[in-house]
């Protein structure tokens, strides 16, 4: 049987040919050809059934045959905030990985302890792209470019919102526990994590102030990047118990 291939197509339905790294991907790398069966991932919710019908050195172009609009795993949208690591190269790997488990968005804050204040996001996405496509996921995570914290706070006020940190100056809840929870504000949630210093005591409190619930993430001192995972998988579980229900 032969495999079904996958491609991200960003509003596929108004055009005929795949993006260029995609087709360079097709032809090149895959050697389809016209009659070629796929299936194009719009990354906003649908896939649809297309066949090749033009496959050349620098192009490839495709005829819709039937749209199949997906429904949401999850209720509710999971967004990750995090402080970025200064090797990109652990960001990188908790995207990939968080991808395939499954959430919605994915900002990135300038702290008072960063180690990065930088981030170019082209790579991000192209990773994100591809570990939507590995794990067949209809929707793509919106990346989001760098903003200071205090902006961060003061501007996302929906949903449920927690700030995960080692401080035992500041009274912490169990997030998982808090996610399972049931809640007037929504199965939304965003929750924080904060750079390999962690967050300031003055950050913590400046978040707690303006709305966001205090919480650890366990028992064990985590790394930023797992930390995030982690996070991620809370989200998730505790979405799809509501999901469930």
């Amino acid at each position: 049987m032969k495999e079904t291939r996958y491609f991200y197509v960003p509003n596929a339905a108004q055009t005929s040919s795949l993006p260029d790294e995609e087709a360079s991907h097709a032809v090149r790398v895959l050697r389809l050809q016209p009659g070629d069966e796929v299936v194009l991932m719009d990354g906003v919710g649908s896939f649809y059934q297309a066949e090749i019908t033009l496959a050349a050195s620098h192009r490839c172009c495709y005829s819709i045959k039937a749209v199949l609009p997906q429904q949401p795993q999850w209720p509710g949208r999971l967004h990750l905030a995090m402080a970025p690591t200064k090797m990109m190269d652990r960001v990188e790997w908790m995207l990939e990985k968080a991808t395939e488990i499954g959430f919605d968005e994915l900002s990135l804050l300038d702290c008072r302890f960063s180690e990065r204040r930088v981030v170019k996001t082209q790579r991000l996405e192209r990773i994100a792209v591809a570990a939507m496509k590995q794990s067949r996921k209809a929707w793509k995570p919106v990346i989001n470019e760098m903003m200071p914290f205090a902006q961060f706070i003061a501007t996302h006020a929906q949903g449920r919102r927690y700030i995960a940190h080692c401080y035992d100056e500041v009274p912490r809840a169990n997030l998982f526990s808090q996610l399972c929870q049931p809640s007037p504000l929504g199965p939304d949630a965003t929750v924080l994590i904060g750079p390999e210093g962690d967050f300031s005591i003055e950050e913590v409190r400046q978040a707690v102030a303006a709305g966001f619930v205090s919480v650890d993430l366990g028992s064990s001192r985590l790394r930023t990047e797992t930390a995030a995972l982690a996070a991620v998988m809370m989200m998730q579980l505790a979405n799809s118990n509501i999901n469930q229900k």
